[in-house]
């Protein structure tokens, strides 16, 4: 072995004395940066106070000097604040940054940035349907300019990029910079990190920045936002490339965030992706992104979900309508000759305003909330209130339930009145195994008996008579009413009422309901309103009391399409949000025998990260609160069990199923001995990121 080292290594080596003398006791002292979802957090000691995990970019000031050259100071840290290496010398791992500079005018409605900073990009001839057209995008400062060390940490940057000499020096200007830090040579990942800084060319306070929807809003579902590679990861620096300067060539569609974002979201629901044209964007490389199935969680109407209080032009969806934005969901609106826009030809946006004011005196008008109005959700609805005032029933007694039913404003709604009821009987709480699906579904308007100002139901079905512990009972139901009636616009909807499930014992033990493993509150950060099933089933202690360990859905599938799909809530739900990632096909049949085939999800976060719906530390083995064996015909095992049914539906291959049934004896699973929470391949240790 050759006994010349580069003299990167020698400084490595002495770096690495040094930290172990006399950093290793005062970074060890401190609060770690790095949690229990951070690989980094379970690297050794010595590793992390010589890697130093992590990056950040700060922007600490520009200058444009006398020949427009502008100029950049830039800090390089670790999460602690300690400096980092820009060449991976004295620090390990090569950090890679790149500049954007854009000016954001002071004119217009809703100015966007325009970026000084731009690339040519021009199209690829076998897949473009507009070959010769060109176009400048914003983009990066290329070629790349030059570095200089100020200090340790401490960098200036000169674009190539000359500040125009036309430029409105008064104006907000801002410099964006996203980087990269390879720390794989050390089992580590890929840090990334981005930074934004405003200024005004001519001095003073800088009072104007554009911000129609935070990060942290985007992050409810995409945990973390992570574009391009995963340097991008603020919408501060998005915005300085999406802006209408930039179309894509190959295609001819505008990359400009208000319309690229909301097409993007609505996807599959686009009329011009109904109509057969799929909305595809070519990317750097040549890439091809096809956005054409994509379904938001939320509903696409509820623009607030996105448009959240607290960026500083949050409410601009309601207060300055274009035809950009509306357009872009709206993308079979031809505003030039009135297609589509009641024959009104639409020049300018100096009138959207005018016919879309932010809010009407009807849901469902010309108002931008009316317009976008859920039906659901209509200030019509009178909305229905469940209450389960009692459960009596013993082993071998047919269950009696007190209920009544209100309108929100307190009116008695009469059990026969109503469009759709069911009463859901299931147990025991430990898990819902009773022979043979689980649970019994009754419809109690018919059988419903005053009970001074509730209702009394009997159930038909009986209580097994060696029930022993905790049973539920579950309410679920609608309403039909009629909307704007009498008008052209007059509809039938569904008035759900919000799903209550009351626990009793059936022998005298203390009542124990059953383990709260995700929160409604985590599933509605994506999908807002959660509600399933035609709006029958809307809290996930009702949808557990069919989606039970023993429950296939062989009662609504096909004979030529056996076996069953097995439902069970952990199997359903991981398989359906890992999605096209499956190796194989997750097809569900549900009432009417229609097929619903969820290998086209893609989930937006980040399936690692556990805690995203999980709470009590529910993910974590052994499992205390379970130990049914879960049916999964299809699956490789079956039945499998109650902790593998968990890993597998995420985890789909062959080999992990091989590795689960190796594991597992006739005294049960033994998962947790290596993915316990100590183990060395503990659930958190193994999804960290």
């Amino acid at each position: 072995m050759s006994m010349r080292l580069r003299s990167s290594t020698w400084m490595r080596l002495a770096l690495v004395v040094a930290v172990l003398a006399g950093s290793v006791t005062l970074l060890s002292s401190t609060k770690s940066p790095f949690t229990e979802r951070d690989k980094a957090y379970y690297a050794d000691e010595a590793t992390v106070n010589f890697v130093r995990p992590g990056l950040i970019i700060k922007v600490e000031g520009v200058d444009i000097a006398a020949d427009n050259t502008v100029r950049v100071r830039f800090r390089l840290t670790d999460p602690r604040g300690l400096p980092l290496d820009r060449l991976g010398v004295t620090t390990p791992g090569t950090i890679n940054t790149s500049f954007i500079l854009a000016a954001l005018p002071k004119e217009g409605a809703s100015p966007q940035y325009v970026a000084y900073t731009t690339r040519t990009q021009g199209p690829t001839p076998s897949t473009s349907p507009v070959v010769g057209a060109r176009a400048v995008q914003a983009a990066a400062d290329n070629p790349a300019g030059t570095y200089r060390v100020i200090s340790e940490g401490l960098y200036e940057y000169t674009m190539t990029t000359k500040f125009p000499a036309n430029a409105d020096r008064t104006a907000t200007h801002t410099v964006g910079v996203y980087g990269s830090r390879n720390l794989s040579e050390f089992n580590l990942p890929t840090n990334y990190d981005d930074d934004v800084y405003n200024f005004i060319p001519a001095g003073g306070t800088v009072t104007q920045t554009r911000e129609l929807i935070k990060t942290e809003t985007c992050n409810k579902c995409h945990d973390p936002l992570a574009l391009h590679g995963g340097s991008r990861r603020s919408m501060e620096l998005c915005n300085l490339c999406h802006t209408p300067q930039t179309i894509d060539p190959d295609t001819g569609e505008p990359q400009d965030m208000k319309v690229l974002i909301h097409k993007i979201h609505y996807g599959a629901g686009l009329p011009s992706v109904r109509a057969g044209k799929p909305y595809v964007i070519i990317g750097n490389a040549q890439s091809v992104h096809d956005y054409s199935g994509i379904v938001i969680p939320s509903d696409a109407r509820n623009c607030a979900f996105c448009h959240e209080p607290g960026a500083k032009q949050a409410d601009n969806w309601l207060t300055k309508p274009s035809r950009a934005a509306c357009g872009s969901c709206h993308d079979n609106v031809n505003f030039a000759t009135g297609e589509n826009h009641l024959n009104l030809p639409q020049p300018t946006d100096n009138q959207c305003a005018n016919c879309h004011k932010p809010e009407g005196e009807l849901d469902f008008d010309a108002s931008i909330k009316g317009a976008h109005t859920i039906p659901r959700f209509s200030r019509e609805i009178p909305g229905t209130v469940f209450e389960i005032v009692s459960v009596t029933g013993a082993a071998g007694q047919k269950p009696v339930v007190v209920y009544n039913i209100k309108t929100k404003k307190g009116d008695v709604i009469k059990p026969a009145d109503f469009t759709r009821l069911a009463l859901v009987l299931a147990g025991p709480t430990e898990d819902y195994t009773w022979a043979p699906r689980g649970y019994v579904s009754e419809d109690p308007r018919a059988a419903s008996v005053p009970d001074g100002n509730n209702w009394r139901y009997t159930f038909t079905a009986s209580l097994p008579a060696n029930a022993k512990g905790t049973w539920a009972v579950g309410i679920e139901g609608y309403n039909n009413v009629t909307l704007l009636p009498g008008t052209t616009q007059q509809m039938t909807q569904r008035d759900a009422g919000v799903n209550v499930v009351k626990y009793f014992s059936v022998d005298g033990s203390a009542v124990k309901p059953r383990r709260e493993v995700v929160s409604l509150a985590k599933c509605n950060d994506c999908h807002s309103n959660l509600s399933l099933h035609g709006d029958n089933r809307n809290r996930i202690e009702q949808c557990v009391l069919c989606h039970n360990p023993v429950e296939t859905d062989a009662a609504v599938r096909p004979a030529a399409q056996m076996p069953a799909q097995g439902i069970d809530m952990r199997t359903m739900i991981h398989r359906i949000h890992t999605g096209h990632e499956l190796e194989y096909d997750y097809v569900v049949y549900g009432r009417g025998s229609v097929a619903y085939n969820f290998n086209h999800v893609g989930y937006p976060g980040d399936r690692r990260n556990c805690q995203a719906c999980h709470i009590n530390n529910s993910e974590q083995l052994p499992l205390r609160e379970t130990n049914s064996w879960v049916k999964d015909p299809r699956g490789y095992l079956d039945p499998v069990g109650p902790e593998a049914a968990a890993c597998l539906s995420c985890h789909t291959s062959k080999a992990a199923a091989s590795h689960a049934l190796a594991n597992t004896t006739s005294l049960g699973e033994s998962c947790a001995a290596c993915h316990g929470p100590n183990a060395e391949f503990s659930i958190n240790r193994v999804h960290a990121r």
